[in-house]
């Protein structure tokens, strides 16, 4: 999300930083517990439904929703921002302002949580789930991108105010969850990702405006950055065309490095030496006046379902691998018309050459035909989850949840939506369907919304189509309304949040290098 980035060493924080990270680390931001959030004025048409749940210290003002999406759970304990899930046991991992939480999700519909890391973080935007099978059985960790700072009362030498580091998280006790390693990045560390998460032994850093880091984690007790140029003196970054905030990795061993230029496609064959493969060329940097609006700040983070079926220059398809799904974020601008899209893109070669990787469609929050339409708020498309057969669900930030279905990639449609009044999502995941313990192919219709205001919030999703058959049965006796006032967020922590929202948020432009 919120990228900050200066011209200076990323590991000696600016003055501004510091500020921004003591704020992050302190608790004396309860003047601003009263900040307070209209509530929308009525639902759209007759096809949705409120449901105003009062409830003590609640931090959400009124939830709208289409007809197809009932909200039928809530944890709202954390200032959380992003999540995962264990591939080999049935275990979410979430990253917060205020912590680390591990839940046993064996049933979907009621995360029960078994684990807290209390830390102050800021941001790890993007919570990276590993595994390592070892002699002694499978060892499950997290991995954490500190940004801006992290500082654990169970790990007091090492705190970090400017970020550039990649913390380890051991979860294998999911009721204990143990810092256990650390190691320093050349490059922004924004987030982190495994190029393969059954046996992660590598990870790729977010980087900076043309460079990446990565880092081995063959041995994961002491993880190092790779040399990305053995020829030269000293410790070097990898160079990338589209650097700046996620890798995402699919099922063909492609990687896909989105950022400010747009998107390139990297084979991770070798994953410690990395080979570019495409690019989203002019569209994809914001330069194509042909394609206006589909980079305005970064593209975001992506998917490409089935690529292991891709062969180049077939008519776009999901079926056929050729499709990559993107979120472009501007969250700054406020006009939900242009505030950040949900995109396609054809992927028609794979073999280095310009204009391999071109648009298709895109959406931003206003074409949804959803209501309400923040005004004045953050609106952009933001962290995503697809569903196979077609379904993707999506955090816009205020604009809530939203369920797309991008079946035909040449036109997003909406599927179901639900908004709160006082809200700011960032991620929506689907619940993996778990079997004899194991994550499978398949995705339950039950939607985990990561939201920096309300916590965690559970959603059954009405689904259509292949696929279908993944779906858990709903019990009649849940009901939109029910809710325990005592689980609602603090006040405080909603408050904390959106202090740093908000500083953070203005100080962006500032602080990114044109």
């Amino acid at each position: 999300m919120r990228l900050l980035r200066t011209t200076a060493d990323p590991r000696r924080p600016s003055t501004t930083r510091r500020v921004l990270a003591a704020l992050a680390s302190t608790a004396l931001l309860a003047p601003v517990a009263g900040v307070a959030l209209a509530a929308p004025a009525s639902a759209h048409g007759g096809k949705d439904r409120i449901a105003r749940l009062a409830g003590a210290g609640s931090a959400s003002a009124g939830l709208i929703m289409s007809e197809n999406i009932e909200q039928v759970g809530e944890n709202p304990s954390q200032v959380a921002i992003s999540g995962c899930f264990m591939h080999t046991a049935p275990v979410f991992v979430t990253s917060g302002v205020d912590s680390v939480r591990v839940y046993d999700v064996s049933d979907p519909l009621s995360p029960t949580l078994t684990g807290v890391l209390p830390q102050a973080l800021f941001e790890n935007e993007a919570m990276t789930c590993g595994e390592r099978r070892t002699r002694d059985g499978v060892r499950r960790f997290a991995l954490i991108g500190v940004d801006l700072v992290a500082a654990a009362p169970t790990d007091p030498q090492h705190v970090n105010v400017g970020g550039g580091e990649l913390i380890v998280v051991d979860v294998t006790d999911p009721t204990d969850p143990t810092i256990t390693a650390r190691a320093p990045g050349l490059t922004s560390t924004h987030t982190v990702a495994c190029v393969d998460g059954v046996q992660c032994r590598y990870a790729y850093s977010a980087g900076g405006r043309g460079s990446f880091s990565v880092f081995d984690l063959r041995d994961l007790d002491a993880p190092k950055e790779v040399d990305g140029d053995r020829a030269a003196d000293g410790l070097q970054p990898f160079t990338s065309p589209t650097g700046g905030h996620k890798w995402n990795f699919d099922a063909a061993g492609v990687g896909t490095h989105t950022g400010y230029e747009g998107a390139s496609m990297w084979s991770t064959k070798k994953p410690g030496r990395p080979r570019l493969l495409a690019t989203t060329g002019a569209a994809g940097a914001g330069d194509d006046p042909a394609f206006e609006g589909w980079n305005d700040f970064i593209l975001h983070n992506s998917f490409r379902p089935h690529a292991e079926r891709f062969k180049p220059n077939r008519k776009p398809s999901l079926k056929r691998g050729n499709v990559l799904l993107v979120t472009e974020e501007d969250y700054e601008q406020t006009d939900c018309a242009l505030a950040g899209s949900f995109q396609t893109w054809w992927v028609k070669r794979l073999n280095g050459k310009p204009g391999s990787i071109v648009p298709l469609d895109k959406v931003e929050l206003a074409d949804l035909g959803t209501y309400p339409l923040p005004v004045g708020a953050f609106c952009s498309s933001h962290w995503f989850d697809y569903r196979p057969g077609g379904l993707v669900a999506v955090g816009f930030y205020g604009g809530g949840t939203q369920i797309l279905d991008v079946s035909d990639p040449r036109e997003i449609t909406s599927h179901a939506s639900a908004v709160w009044g006082a809200s700011e999502v960032w991620d929506a995941m689907w619940v993996p369907v778990y079997k004899d313990g194991e994550q499978t192919k398949r995705r339950t219709n039950i939607v985990y919304a990561i939201d920096l205001l309300r916590g965690l919030d559970v959603y059954a999703v009405d689904v259509t189509g292949p696929g279908a058959g993944s779906s858990v049965q709903l019990a009649s006796s849940v009901a939109v309304p029910q809710r325990l006032g005592s689980s609602a967020t603090p006040l405080v922590l909603v408050g904390a949040a959106m202090v740093m929202v908000l500083v953070v948020g203005r100080l962006r432009r500032r602080l990114v290098p044109a």
